[in-house]
């Protein structure tokens, strides 16, 4: 379950705005689930797309587009490979006798929820086929289109552990617009979260990435936390930028252009990828100190709530 080769059968324009300048390269897969390599939080990971419309500036996956002899700024916004037959390998994964049934992760690689699921919905397809064998997973987002499958998140964590987060940095409009063009508003993140905890989804906030002299004031890390909390997060998690080969190549050119004050300070952080720990611990604290005592209770009665809701029978039946 670790190959992924990938077979091109097409290539496609859509003609509608939010399309234009985007080519999707429709491949079909071996296989779908991948093994990751030690060091993180989870072993399996499933990506049916390569590439990303979020176009952020900063995204760690960016380098990965260079392995499709294909370049990692405007190829990985702008030609977007679409696993096909996603869901379809899926099932026969699941099936397969090697396989243990154990956690799988999304959203670790490029967003399942960006602009183009809208168009191929391979997440039901996946999420289905995660249904019907009990498979726990996660999903990390920043595309408020996880809520389309509200329907069957609530139906899968009925036999399985599921949960979400959202990825979401900042709420500063201008820091939003600069640095994450392709997303939904931070605020529509917010309010998708509220939705998922409504219905009984544990869900909660990455506040990734927190980018150092431009979205780190404690006023701007104050808002997210609060709007976080308000919304019935589970947890909210600060990661400061990261700077690995390949992302950086194509983050301090954008970074010369709009914060060229801000270069020398860059290039004294990231020394090394991940920036000095000193910087990342009082990060941690800071925002540890804004959140301490406060998430877990707020989200443990909203699925409580949600809980007692959906043990209730409706008076009519329920619309997703």
């Amino acid at each position: 379950m670790t190959s992924q080769q990938l077979f091109e059968i097409a290539r496609r324009t859509f003609d509608a705005p939010e399309f234009r300048g985007i080519e999707c390269i429709e491949v079909e897969a071996r296989s779908i689930i991948n093994r990751v390599a030690g060091g993180m939080p989870f072993d399996w990971t499933i990506n049916p797309y390569r590439g990303c419309t979020h176009a952020c500036v900063y995204c760690f996956a960016r380098p990965t587009h260079t392995y499709l002899d294909m370049g990692a700024g405007k190829d990985f916004e702008t030609k977007i490979v679409v696993k096909v037959n996603a869901p379809d390998v899926l099932r026969r994964e699941l099936a397969a006798k090697r396989w243990k049934g154990e956690p799988i992760a999304m959203g670790t690689g490029t967003d399942p929820y960006q602009r183009v699921e809208g168009r191929y919905r391979l997440m039901r397809g996946i999420i289905e086929a995660l249904i019907d064998h009990r498979n726990p997973f996660s999903i990390l987002t920043k595309g408020t289109l996880i809520t389309r499958d509200l329907d069957l998140l609530v139906r899968a964590a009925e036999h399985a552990s599921v949960s979400a987060a959202f990825s979401i940095g900042t709420l500063d409009e201008q820091v939003w617009r600069d640095t994450e063009p392709g997303t939904p508003s931070p605020k529509a993140r917010i309010e998708a979260v509220r939705t998922l905890v409504d219905a009984g989804i544990a869900t909660g906030v990455l506040m990734a990435p927190v980018l150092p002299g431009i979205s780190d004031r404690s006023e701007q890390l104050r808002a997210v936390v609060e709007a976080a909390i308000d919304a019935g997060a589970s947890h909210v998690s600060p990661i400061m930028l990261h700077l690995r080969p390949g992302v950086r190549e194509e983050f301090l050119p954008w970074l010369r252009e709009a914060h060229p004050d801000l270069v020398g300070r860059y290039e004294e952080l990231y020394r090394t990828p991940y920036g000095p720990k000193r910087d990342r611990d009082q990060l941690s604290k800071r925002v540890g100190a804004l959140t301490r005592g406060r998430t877990t209770g707020m989200s443990s009665f909203r699925r409580s709530a949600s809980t007692a809701r959906r043990e209730t029978p409706p008076e009519q039946p329920q619309l997703w």
